[in-house]
């Protein structure tokens, strides 16, 4: 899975990129509103690496919040800002 091939990137050598974290975001958007959390979660963790998160992984963290429902709502809107 995708969150399998980010978690065994970040045992490695090999630096998870923002190609990376956008892919495993939007695996989790595609899992449903169970994996919301976790997208979101991925994209903080990004935000705290060296790594810049990219329109891309924006655009996967707003439609996972969108799969979320209405909850996330605020969220997805603060992504925009």
């Amino acid at each position: 899975t995708a969150l399998g091939l980010l978690a065994e990137l970040k045992k490695s050598d090999t630096k998870p990129t923002a190609i990376t974290y956008s892919a495993a975001i939007s695996a989790c958007e595609k899992g449903g509103s169970e994996y919301t959390h976790t997208a979101l979660g991925l994209l903080a963790e990004l935000k705290k690496s060296d790594t810049k998160p990219t329109a891309i992984t924006y655009s996967a963290a707003i439609s996972a919040c969108e799969k979320g429902g209405s909850e996330y709502t605020h969220t997805a809107l603060g992504l925009l800002a």
